[in-house]
Parts: C-alpha cells; sequence; structure tokens
C-alpha cells in the first residue's frame, strides 16, 4: 500500500537523523500550516486566470510545496495510527450523505 510505504520512509528518514522528538503533533500540524503557507504564497496576487498557468518554475515549487503538506500531513496522520487516504474516503462518504446530489 502505498501510504504504508510512505509512513515507513518517513519514520525511517526522521529515525536517521533524530528528528522524532521534534515531530509532536502540535508541531507536525504547525509545520504542515507553514507549508501550507508556502503553497498558497505562489497564488498570491494572481488573477484566477494566471492560477491556472503557472510557470514551469512555479509548478516545481508548487510540486514542493504539495509534497512537503503532504509528508506534514502524513507523519500527523501515523502518530494518530491514521491512514490519511482512508479517512479522506470516509469524509467524501460523509459529505455525501451530507450533502446530496442535485436533481
Amino acid at each position: 500500500m502505498p501510504t504504508e510505504q510512505l509512513k515507513e520512509a518517513l519514520r525511517l528518514f526522521t529515525k536517521q537523523r533524530d528528528w522524532n522528538q521534534y515531530h509532536t503533533p502540535k508541531n507536525l500540524a504547525m509545520a504542515m500550516s507553514v507549508e501550507m503557507a508556502e503553497l498558497v504564497e505562489i497564488f498570491q496576487w494572481k488573477t484566477a486566470k494566471q492560477s491556472a498557468e503557472l510557470s514551469q518554475t512555479e509548478q516545481d515549487a508548487l510540486a514542493d510545496e504539495v509534497a512537503d503538506v503532504l509528508i506534514y500531513l502524513t507523519m500527523l496522520a501515523d502518530k494518530f495510527d491514521m491512514d490519511p487516504i482512508a479517512e479522506a474516503w470516509r469524509k467524501i462518504e460523509k459529505n455525501r450523505l451530507k450533502y446530496p446530489e442535485s436533481e
């Protein structure tokens, strides 16, 4: 399962650097917020059209920030033995019931 492989890789990476001591749920959530702000910054002051037509440099920066957000989200979910992909599917179903299709 790709999520489990990512979790294992992140556990090993942080263990090899003795970073787990810093990766409390609070710190992971705060770090994810910082990375999300960096992602938003890419779109700051752009029109809707400009935000859909990023340069290659901007797309590369966006890819890095998406990865950073995903990494911190995965690490936070791992602290609580959650699979973020499974939780996303659960939430989609919850929203499907809460917001039925229009006819």
